[in-house]
């Protein structure tokens, strides 16, 4: 099997948001894949993330298990940027064979339990732990910019596990 082309993997719990039109151009990708379980079942949800999307990017709203699948089967002309709501789904990907190297951790919100490690980064215990078993046992690198066009740099997302205890 063919390699697809990936362009980058990111975290974000907003899925596709504003900034997915300002990330599908810096990266110049014309497949958008959201990989979320229950987006894939939402037509609503759906609907309004294909709104902030330029129209020559191709979207698809699939699961988890799904994503892992058929990844397999992109073209080699399509270059892709997946998008994946939180690392516990980031690494049922990893676990289900899907090709991961390096993961964008953009945007993980507050919430009770979670401890703030960066202005956009908020990890409980389930994200700490998906982190570090993805980066310890398959090895993936981590980065995070909060956007394209940001001038708040690339954060060293290494460093930003060295705190999780």
């Amino acid at each position: 099997m063919n390699k697809p082309n990936i362009k980058m993997i990111r975290i974000d719990e907003r899925l596709i948001h504003g900034q997915g039109q300002l990330w599908c151009k810096s990266l110049g990708v014309n497949l958008l894949i959201c990989a979320n379980d229950q987006v894939s079942k939402d037509p609503i949800q759906q609907t309004l993330m294909k709104t902030v999307l330029p129209k020559e990017v191709g979207v698809r709203f699939w699961d988890i298990k799904k994503t892992a699948e058929i990844i397999w089967k992109a073209a080699p002309t399509q270059t892709i940027f997946v998008l994946i709501k939180n690392p516990k789904d980031a690494l049922r990907l990893c676990e289900a064979g899907f090709p991961m190297e390096e993961v964008n951790v953009g945007n993980i919100h507050a919430a009770e339990g979670k401890e703030k490690i960066s202005q956009f980064i908020y990890l409980g215990e389930e994200d700490r732990e998906a982190l570090k078993i993805m980066k310890e046992k398959y090895g993936i690198k981590f980065t995070t910019k909060t956007s394209p066009v940001s001038n708040d740099g690339e954060q060293d997302v290494e460093k930003i596990l060295e705190k999780i205890k």
